[in-house]
């Protein structure tokens, strides 16, 4: 099965996220702390993935840049500061709080922390930027979709493969805007490493903010 989906341009760069989104929707279904577990596995599953895809996906590679790091610190602020000022597509919980569930600094809730820390700042920009940068966006202009230059800009795509990453999301107005960065960050240098940066970036420092802030609605 693997050799398969390595096989398939679209398979390589859509099974990682679909994986992934399903372990997502199991987390906390099996159990309060099922919510942390299924989140170390789905990292550590995520992460096999990504690395079994790399000889598939050239473009998923890290590059580092000003913009990337700019774009990266810009989404943070965006998502941090527009939190009051729009209604949410669903009530948030502090549903990932080891902190909570455990005593603060027991070696679950530390352990449970680094590992949402690393999960969100290195595996999720490359299994959702893949997929939605390189596969989506790419997968609307042409079926052929991998003869579509990562540079290309075309506004149906563009709007349609950020509103959908956005409606994913709770914060669905600050992930709309995080969406449109990143793809015209992608378009802007014609390679997806730049948001894939950015996007780590972003997440890494959401996760200092939730950690010190206590801020865990955003988790």
């Amino acid at each position: 099965m693997l050799n398969r989906i390595a096989r398939s341009p679209i398979l390589v760069r859509v099974f990682p996220f679909a994986v992934f989104a399903a372990l997502t929707f199991v987390q906390g279904r099996l159990g309060e702390t099922s919510q942390y577990w299924i989140y170390a596995l789905k990292t550590l599953v995520g992460a096999g993935l990504v690395w079994m895809a790399r000889p598939q996906v050239p473009e998923a590679k890290w590059e580092f840049s000003w913009q990337a790091v700019g774009a990266g610190i810009a989404v943070f602020l965006l998502w941090v500061g527009l939190d009051d000022f729009y209604p949410k597509l669903a009530e948030r919980s502090e549903s990932f709080n080891p902190v909570g569930t455990y005593s603060a600094a027991s070696v679950p809730a530390l352990g449970f922390l680094l590992v949402r820390l690393l999960g969100s700042a290195l595996v999720v920009p490359m299994v959702e930027e893949v997929f939605y940068r390189s596969f989506l966006y790419r997968y609307l202009i042409r079926c052929r979709f991998l003869e579509v230059p990562l540079g290309y800009f075309d506004w149906k795509a563009f709007l349609f493969a950020g509103v959908v990453f956005g409606v994913s999301h709770y914060e669905w107005l600050a992930a709309i805007l995080c969406a449109f960065i990143y793809q015209g960050l992608v378009c802007h240098k014609g390679r997806l490493g730049d948001a894939i940066t950015a996007h780590g970036i972003t997440n890494f420092l959401l996760a200092l903010w939730v950690i010190f802030r206590g801020a865990y609605y955003f988790w």
